[in-house]
């Protein structure tokens, strides 16, 4: 089937491309490129005034499948991506039980290649059952297809254990996926420590730690030569230092997530669990150097940390609640929003944050709207302004603080290998036109 995309602004980071431009997709691949070509097509996209991407990708999703389907499912977890622009997602390993084997791993890919909207890729977990002791048998899970280890949720506290799985992923050439956190100075925070934690009389978690662990973790990384990949940086400090290991040639990438440069603690005004994230919302002075981060590409990936959670268990205090927040839907609005339009980032940069870095980082051939490469691309209206309204979400779960805040850009179209598995046509001028 061919697929022709019309008048678009296209932005590909991987050849500098910024143009108003038509794209042939053929047999789910870029086929070509160029103004106002002539090509017969059996569908064609209206996409004047649009962005043309290609298709996001975010390394940091939880699909809570198996174990806690009432959450998410890699099924309802894929098709939201798919309502937020990514064609790949990597889901983090913590569901019951843990994907610490190759067939768990083969369990999610399977289940994905079946039945998911967007291409998943499952990350393995460093130890058995993440209990930070054992570790897992990462060679298996290469073979099964991991582009990563991760033992996100916590840290590998016992640095010998964490070290030697740092050797095997750099024997695997895959990157290490470092969840930030000194569990042992947490001691039972709930939110950022500082004066909005003492108003509301709740126990408050230091940038230390995550500043401590992003440390030690740089060092380690660095010592064995392996590829380092920071998590969900929210910290001042995590900042600086990983600026200071880019400037030292240090082989380390970074992401931050939207609820870290567009809220702080000073938004939480009561004791409200839709709040309640790990890393905890920081304070102001934070969440600019996060955006600086990122507009100085120092922070390489915006990803979500999508971390669904049932109504019920977000229903009550910020004591008993887990932590998290979805992001999966809101993300690009969210990002256009307060970064691009707000000049932190250019469209280019949107893109390069969004879909070319976080491909280059797992190695994944993706990010790219080149001819010959596999058509993932997203269409996005940076002109849509609207109320974000969870009871539109696809996703089964809906915590976040977000119900009612206005942002600007939508996405219009989510095309996976040439196949479009999103449309949202009523919302703006882009429109599918089938031809006869």
């Amino acid at each position: 089937m061919k697929l022709l995309i019309k008048g678009g602004r296209v932005i590909d980071p991987a050849t500098g491309t910024d143009a108003v431009s038509d794209i042939l997709i053929e047999d789910g691949k870029i086929a070509k490129t160029g103004k106002a070509l002539k090509e017969k097509a059996d569908r064609e996209i209206n996409a004047k005034g649009c962005f043309v991407m290609p298709g996001f990708i975010d390394l940091h999703v939880h699909l809570r499948d198996p174990g806690f389907e009432d959450k998410e499912t890699v099924v309802t977890g894929a098709a939201a991506a798919a309502r937020g622009g990514f064609t790949t997602i990597l889901a983090m390993p913590n569901t019951k039980p843990v994907v610490d084997n190759a067939d768990v791993v083969n369990y999610v890919h399977q289940k994905a290649k079946n039945l998911a909207k967007v291409n998943v890729l499952q990350i393995g977990a460093i130890t058995k059952g993440q209990r930070g002791k054992e570790l897992s048998d990462i060679h298996e899970m290469v073979q099964a297809g991991i582009p990563a280890i991760s033992e996100d949720g916590k840290s590998v506290m016992n640095t010998a254990t964490y070290l030697k799985a740092m050797k095997i992923a750099k024997g695997e050439n895959i990157p290490v996926f470092a969840h930030c956190e000194d569990i042992d100075l947490v001691q039972g925070g709930v939110m950022n420590a500082g004066k909005r934690a003492e108003e509301l009389k709740l126990k408050g978690i230091s940038n230390e730690v995550e500043d401590i662990i992003e440390a030690r973790d740089i060092m380690l990384a660095n010592s064995v030569g392996c590829q380092l990949h920071l998590c969900h940086c929210s910290t001042e400090g995590s900042v600086k230092i990983l600026a200071l290991a880019k400037k030292d040639g240090i082989n380390v990438t970074a992401e931050a997530c939207p609820h870290h440069f567009t809220l702080s603690d000073e938004d939480i005004l009561e004791d409200d669990a839709n709040y309640k994230m790990n890393p905890p919302l920081r304070a102001p002075k934070d969440v600019e150097a996060i955006r600086q981060g990122l507009k100085n590409n120092i922070i390489d990936v915006i990803a979500t940390d999508h971390a669904p959670h049932t109504a019920v268990e977000k229903g009550t205090t910020m004591k008993r609640s887990p932590f998290g927040i979805v992001g999966l839907e809101t993300a690009a609005a969210l990002t256009y929003t307060e970064l691009v339009e707000k000049d932190y980032l250019t469209p280019m940069q949107m893109a390069e944050k969004l879909s070319y870095n976080p491909a280059k980082i797992i190695g994944l051939d993706k990010g790219s709207l080149e001819v010959g490469k596999v058509a993932d691309v997203v269409i996005f209206n940076p002109k849509k302004t609207y109320a974000i309204d969870p009871e539109e979400f696809v996703g089964k779960s809906k915590n976040m603080p977000y119900e009612g805040r206005k942002v600007k850009g939508r996405i219009m179209h989510t095309i996976v290998a040439g196949e479009v598995v999103y449309s949202d046509v009523a919302a703006s001028n882009c429109f599918v036109q089938v031809k006869h």
